[in-house]
């Protein structure tokens, strides 16, 4: 019997945090016989563009996208071999792209991983998940690095 749920998008990055999303998304897909799009963002944002890194724009992207790919081929090896999975590689800023995606793709949850920072980090850094949460017009679950939902 078919769940509520028939599109999980599972965002990553190849971190501990995705990848115990991953485990969470594999049950929910397999009891709800769902589809689970893993999506990895090659960020558009060279953080080295400036004259004197001498990181060409080329090479970032390159760099981005190799990674993503990994972080996509890592995921997909967590989740249950049962499980119908899409692959997607976007380019831009992570949260918008995932955002754009929920839409695109009409998913129904997204699960994703949370690094678990705190307070001044937090406030700092930011956190795609934190945006996601605020932004997505469906639930997300949100996944700790140590694999506890939050």
């Amino acid at each position: 019997m078919a769940g509520p749920y028939e599109t999980i998008l599972l965002p990553t990055d190849g971190s501990e945090a995705s990848l115990a999303a991953a485990t969470h998304a594999g049950t929910l897909a397999e009891t709800s016989e769902a589809t689970v799009h893993v999506v990895s963002i090659a960020d558009s944002r060279n953080r080295f563009e400036s004259p004197s890194s001498g990181l060409a724009p080329e090479v970032w992207e390159d760099a981005e996208h190799d990674r993503a790919e990994a972080s996509i081929a890592e995921t997909v090896a967590r989740l249950p071999d049962a499980v119908a999975v899409e692959r997607t590689v976007a380019t831009g800023i992570p949260q918008d792209e995932i955002l754009d995606l929920v839409d695109e793709l009409g998913a129904d949850v997204v699960v994703m991983g949370t690094h678990g920072r705190s307070g001044l980090d937090r406030y700092l850094v930011g956190s795609v998940t934190e945006r996601v949460v605020r932004h997505s017009p469906v639930p997300v679950l949100t996944v700790r690095g140590d694999g506890e939902l939050e």
